[in-house]
């Protein structure tokens, strides 16, 4: 789960670990079922919380499993920008982020699966991974890698067909999933504007070493 600096005293580091697992009970009940109609009483025992604890962190349950899906794909994009530190390719950023995708699916099935469930409405958020794959992309168009497109659109494309990868890996899991994430990968970048052989290339780089 994505962290921020730790509380100063203990009484903020009580607060900041209630707001935690409230955060963590939303995530999983989102992961499990997408159903977001629990109750109130519900999550806070899922938490281990007093009921009276939900209101000194949050409005309503919108808020909260609002909160938990912006946790969910802030975490996202840290582990893309941990595992990804040093490549400056563009193109091989964004083929290495659908191979690691479809490997999160195994090692961070939680996360993989609130993507799955609520990620549509926020491939243009400001945070996570889509403001990440945006600032990408206008590299790559800037730099001439890709072809001069207009950015948001091109992250349309780009998170629709993620998402279909991971839906892919939930729902057809026999499928080989590092496999399907290369060729897609090879698609996305010849959409990109790069020649056949580069894209094909690119998309089979070895992915950097886990961190």
């Amino acid at each position: 789960m994505s962290t921020s600096a730790p509380p100063s005293n203990r009484f903020e580091r009580r607060r900041a670990e209630t707001r935690g697992a409230l955060v963590r009970a939303a995530r999983q009940i989102l992961a499990e079922t997408g159903d977001t109609s629990a109750s109130i009483q519900a999550i806070a025992e899922r938490a281990d919380v007093g009921f009276g604890s939900f209101y000194n962190h949050f409005g309503s349950k919108a808020e909260l499993f609002e909160t938990a899906v912006i946790d969910a794909f802030e975490e996202f994009g840290q582990a893309f920008d941990e595992r990804l530190t040093g490549i400056d390719d563009p193109a091989e950023l964004l083929a290495a982020g659908f191979r690691l995708s479809a490997r999160m699916a195994d090692s961070h099935p939680e996360l993989m699966q609130v993507l799955r469930r609520r990620g549509l409405g926020h491939i243009h958020s400001g945070n996570g991974l889509a403001r990440r794959a945006l600032r990408d992309l206008q590299v790559g168009i800037a730099s001439g890698r890709f072809t001069p497109v207009d950015p948001v659109v091109a992250l349309s494309a780009l998170g629709g067909t993620l998402l279909s990868l991971v839906e892919l890996r939930f729902a057809r899991p026999e499928v080989d999933g590092d496999e399907a994430a290369v060729n897609l990968a090879e698609m996305v970048l010849r959409m990109l504007g790069l020649p056949a052989d580069d894209a094909h290339e690119v998309a089979r780089r070895p992915l950097p070493d886990a961190v």
